[in-house]
């Protein structure tokens, strides 16, 4: 028998494409529109309804959890689905369907011990509506999510798990017990698990519904789909056997919730500053210096009208260097000097103060944000501004004013070019001349997959809180494309590291661990960090329990709508 350690409870407006629609498909919207939401209201036509109104610019094309891979997705499923467990605003991996757990004490086998109160919603599914969830139910999700035939982008979450024959080692000895055996020690695993890729369905809906399943979603969540119009409207409702309390009062406090998808995001600002929308997330180039100050406060005649809400995000904007050794080339980029040059090259202060109105933390350190455990302001690497430093560093490459460092090319999306072309202004100061290649995000990332790209910007965003992460970026077995190793970075040292950390189970030993593989990065300078971002919402003054964390997920079930006077 191996000792098992014990996790308890306390432990852990309108959307119209105005370049093709008539005015008939207007008038037709609005009627679509008005019906959805009047249709939300399922109590009695004197009782004022609450319905949470916000703007989707992306676009949904599936509510199925297993396709939930950005953040549009993952917040409306996050009001439709439950996993076993979830994460706090301080990313503390908390129970939700689960009501506690165990993990053997060579972290190879987890032992989740299932709520009995937790019943999936109301549907023609079930032979009598409903039914309650029990531990095959992860099973079969589990199973599903890893079959090459549903074709999820999530798969990889359980690639840990492990697997004899076809068979993967997932088992629910009775309802209440779901067991799950991994091939290797994996710290990250339980807060994997949080990830809406992780949500538990019905089978009994996968086999009314088949791929239509994408827009008939079954879940457990404290919202169920009432009405979608796609690309113009989606209207959730209130779940009324959800199983979550909050002070005796069962959850959650709105009557429904309504999602709009409109294109522009000035236009959707508009709608917020009329009321319609009751909250926004994120800045825009397009209203921010109409929203915020230059030094990132909310601008006076708009503070007694909206609130703002700030935390760290768990997402990493850079510069990545392609630096692959096994390619000969005459790149001055292949040079780590001239890549720790670029990086003590520019101001990064001075680009958040100007450019993002104060909103983020200058990316002075490494790739591991702040927000995580192990971010540590006061380290000893990383890079601050030091042009002269930079020019002394581009001399001992070889180069002069007689021989200047070759041009070199920064690839970026539009969204990202007034950053690019702030550093692309700094290192013309230090010898250093960028020409900036602007491209879609789809030939962007083509490119960079398949390592076509010398010098372009990216980011990364946590999938889930560990820094492990940001660090699988560096180890070399992940060489895109087949992992997320742009840069094709090599370092035998940082694969040792990488790769130890995950038999490491105390955390403040694996955060040190983790540390050092950051330092070691950074001298290499395969990257040049722009900033770590910074999750902000801006909420309707009525809206009251919004609250943020670092994974800039978007929570429903405690919020309350105090005055539904608003538009919505």
């Amino acid at each position: 028998m191996f000792k098992m350690t014990k996790y308890s409870k306390t432990e852990k407006g309108l959307f119209f494409n105005t370049r093709t629609k008539k005015n008939i498909n207007f008038i037709l919207g609005v009627a679509i529109i008005s019906f959805m939401i009047s249709s939300c209201n399922n109590r009695d036509s004197d009782s004022e309804k609450t319905v949470f109104s916000y703007n989707e610019s992306s676009g949904i094309i599936s509510l199925d959890p297993a396709f939930s891979r950005d953040q549009a997705h993952i917040w409306v499923c996050n009001q439709l689905y439950n996993s076993l467990v979830k994460l706090d605003d301080s990313l503390n991996v908390t129970p939700s369907i689960a009501k506690d757990w165990e993990i053997s004490s060579d972290g190879l086998e987890y032992r989740f011990n299932l709520r009995g109160d937790v019943y999936f919603h109301s549907d023609s599914c079930f032979m009598e509506n409903s039914r309650k969830v029990i531990a095959n139910d992860f099973v079969y999700s589990f199973n599903r999510l890893l079959n090459p035939k549903t074709a999820s982008p999530g798969t990889w979450v359980l690639s840990n798990i492990k697997k004899i024959g076809d068979d993967y080692l997932i088992s629910s000895p009775n309802d209440s017990t779901l067991v799950i055996q991994l091939s290797e020690p994996f710290p990250p695993f339980i807060g994997i698990l949080s990830m809406k890729y992780c949500s538990v369905i019905p089978h009994e809906a996968i086999e009314l519904y088949g791929v239509d399943f994408r827009k008939h979603p079954v879940g457990t969540g404290p919202f169920k789909m009432q009405n979608w119009v796609e690309n113009i409207k989606l209207v959730l409702r209130k779940n009324p056997d959800y199983f979550e309390f909050e002070r005796g009062n069962r959850l959650p406090h709105l009557d429904g919730v309504a999602i709009s998808f409109l294109i522009d995001k000035m236009t959707a600002f508009m709608e917020f500053v009329k009321g319609n929308f009751d909250f926004i997330s994120g800045i825009d180039p397009s209203y921010k210096d109409e929203l915020l100050t230059r030094s990132g406060e909310l601008k006076p005649k708009f503070t007694n009208r909206f609130n703002m809400i700030e935390g760290p995000y768990l997402n990493t904007e850079y510069l990545a260097i392609f630096v692959d050794s096994s390619q000969a080339t005459a790149n001055p980029l292949s040079n780590k000097r001239v890549r720790k040059a670029i990086n003590y090259g520019f101001n990064r202060k001075k680009m958040i103060h100007y450019l993002r109105n104060g909103i983020g933390t200058p990316g002075n350190k490494g790739i591991i944000p702040a927000g995580m455990p192990s971010f540590d302001s006061e380290a000893n690497y990383g890079y601050d501004y030091d042009p002269e430093k930079s020019k002394q560093l581009i001399k001992s490459a070889g180069y002069s004013p007689s021989n200047p460092v070759p041009e070199i090319i920064l690839t970026t999306t539009p969204d990202y070019l007034d950053l690019c072309k702030f550093v692309q202004s700094q290192l013309k100061d230090i010898g250093i001349t960028i020409n900036i290649q602007v491209s879609p995000s789809a030939t962007v990332r083509e490119l960079k997959a398949h390592g076509k790209l010398e010098f372009f910007r990216a980011s990364w965003i946590a999938d889930y809180p560990d820094e492990e992460n940001y660090l699988s970026m560096f180890y070399s077995p992940n060489f895109a494309p087949n992992g997320p190793n742009y840069t094709h970075f090599y370092n035998k040292i940082i694969d040792d590291l990488y790769l130890s950390s995950f038999n490491i189970v105390d955390k403040n030993s694996r955060m040190a661990n983790y540390r050092a593989m950051d330092s070691l990065i950074m001298e290499e300078a395969p990257v040049a960090i722009l900033y770590y971002d910074q999750a902000t919402r801006f909420v309707q003054k009525n809206i009251v329990g919004m609250t943020i964390n670092p994974v800039n997920n978007l929570n429903l079930e405690t919020v309350r709508k105090t005055n539904t006077g608003t538009s919505n």
